[in-house]
This record gives structure tokens, C-alpha cells and sequence, in this order.
């Protein structure tokens, strides 16, 4: 068996998505540890640091809802995680798609440590427009998941640009 295909290669991406997951959790961290809910720092006159809590999706999806998309999410997070552990097992060799694969991992797992810890994610980095329009807040988890999502769609670009 090729060495791309034994749990070494698979390890690399491992190591990845703990990294990921180890620089989310800090971050969110240091944000509980010295923000209240709501307090933010401005940065620049684009970008600031706030304290939000998200018991939805992505973008505050279902985020007014009663309280059971905690465990619809988290669900959601645990299937995706077998799901990717068994791609990167299977495709250790592909370095951008499991690259992407990594990154969403360790973003699936740094928002997932947040739901079952506090039942929402911490949110803390925010772009805005002036003061009238905010970007929804995000973390490191999202930046990486994020990432890893246009990592797919480039290999997979890539991928139909190689079989022409």
C-alpha cells in the first residue's frame, strides 16, 4: 500500500485539523475570559472584536429557535466528522482536497466543543461598513470551515480542468 493511503498520511491532516481546533478554542477563550455578551473593541474602522453567542447555523440560522437545533447541529457536526475522517482515510494522497477536508474538520470540531460546552458558538471577529451594516460575526472554526470550502471547489475545478 502506498504510503499516501497508510494512517501517516492521514495523520498529517489529523494534525491539521488539531491545530485548528487548538487555535479556535484559545481564541474563544481569551474572548470569554475578558468580553461580556454584547462588548466590542473596534479595530479599525472595518473590522472589530465582539462578543456574540450563537445558538444557530451559520449566519445565526434558526438562532431564535426553542433550543433543540443544539442537538440538531450537533448532529449534524458529528456526522460530518465521520464522514471526513473516512474521506481522509481513503484520499490521504489528494493534498488540496484533504487539505479542505482538514480544515473543515477542525472547524466542525471547534464549533461542536462549543455546543456541547455552552449550547451555542462563540463568535467573535466582525467586519462592518461604517456603523449601519455588520458582517454576522464569526471564529476561527468558521474561517477554517469556510476555507476548507473553497478548497473543494478549487480541487474540484481543478480536477474537471485535468480530464478535459
Amino acid at each position: 500500500m502506498a504510503k499516501s493511503h497508510t494512517s501517516g498520511g492521514m495523520l498529517y491532516w489529523l494534525g491539521l485539523a488539531f491545530i485548528i481546533v487548538l487555535a479556535d478554542q484559545l481564541t474563544k477563550i481569551l474572548i470569554l475570559g475578558y468580553y461580556r455578551l454584547g462588548e466590542s473593541t473596534y479595530v479599525t474602522s472595518f473590522f472589530n472584536v465582539v462578543r456574540a453567542h450563537n445558538p444557530g447555523a451559520a449566519f445565526s440560522f434558526l438562532a431564535t429557535a426553542s433550543g433543540w437545533q443544539r442537538w440538531l447541529f450537533t448532529g449534524i457536526a458529528i456526522a460530518a466528522v465521520i464522514f471526513i475522517l473516512w474521506m481522509l482515510r481513503s484520499h490521504a494522497g489528494q493534498k488540496l482536497f484533504c487539505f479542505a477536508l482538514a480544515c473543515i474538520l477542525g472547524g466542525a470540531v471547534g464549533n461542536l466543543i462549543d455546543r456541547l460546552l455552552h449550547g451555542y458558538v462563540v463568535d467573535f471577529l466582525q467586519f462592518h461598513w461604517g456603523r449601519r451594516w455588520y458582517f454576522p460575526a464569526f471564529n476561527v472554526a468558521d474561517a477554517a470551515i469556510t476555507a476548507g470550502a473553497i478548497g473543494l471547489i478549487l480541487d474540484e475545478l481543478l480536477r474537471v480542468r485535468r480530464t478535459r
